[in-house]
């Protein structure tokens, strides 16, 4: 398969994975609403990020090796499932501000690196990712493929995850949409705080 084709069907394939919902969609659309545009934007590059560490160890041939592995498994479930329960918790101890707190909010935001660190142990610990790599790297691997055409995909791969979440945030932060949630933030902030202890609780008691 060529470079084109390649990222033709990369293209098709992964877009779909990235704009299916999930722990990556909830945490991002909670981030927004929550810390605004800056804070989402930053939570999605983390997203995108976390992409380097699947694509990394599917290029070497581990994904076959962690997806077989029912204790490698098990060990990224646990962290995985923990970290997303960890951060539902967070969103639904959330309250009600008022315009005095919002803006110490505002001044007090959280540090870029650590948004991004947020968004990247989120993809990062997703234990349904090696199976899925697997899967898609099938389809335009193969054994002679140069490594410069490696990065490239893996590359692009994270270009369509950054823009498809940079596309969501900015939605979410869009004035007229972001007035309609703010005076209810703090209960959106609980919903998806409880769709992420979920999602947690469902990769926990998923088998391996």
């Amino acid at each position: 398969m060529d470079l084109l084709q390649g990222l033709a069907l990369i293209t098709a394939v992964h877009f779909l994975a990235a704009a299916s919902p999930g722990p990556d969609f909830v945490l991002v659309s909670q981030q927004t609403l929550s810390h605004g545009k800056r804070t989402g934007l930053l939570c999605s590059l983390g997203i995108a990020l976390g992409l380097s560490i699947h694509i990394i160890y599917s290029s070497l041939g581990l994904a076959a090796v962690i997806a077989n592995s029912t204790t490698l498994l098990w060990i990224i479930k646990v962290l995985g499932g923990a970290y997303l329960i960890w951060l539902g918790i967070n969103g639904l101890r959330a309250k009600a501000v008022t315009a005095d707190e919002e803006q110490i909010a505002v001044t007090q935001q959280r540090s870029a690196l650590r948004t991004v660190g947020m968004g990247f142990l989120c993809n990062a610990l997703n234990p349904k990712a090696p199976v899925y790599f697997i899967s898609l790297f099938t389809l335009v691997l193969s054994a002679d493929m140069p490594a410069w055409q490696l990065a490239i995909y893996g590359a692009w791969m994270m270009v369509i995850q950054l823009t498809w979440f940079s596309s969501v945030v900015m939605m979410l932060s869009n004035p007229v949409v972001n007035r309609r949630f703010k005076a209810i933030s703090h209960w959106i902030d609980r919903v998806l705080g409880g769709a992420m202890v979920l999602l947690g609780l469902k990769v926990l008691i998923s088998r391996v």
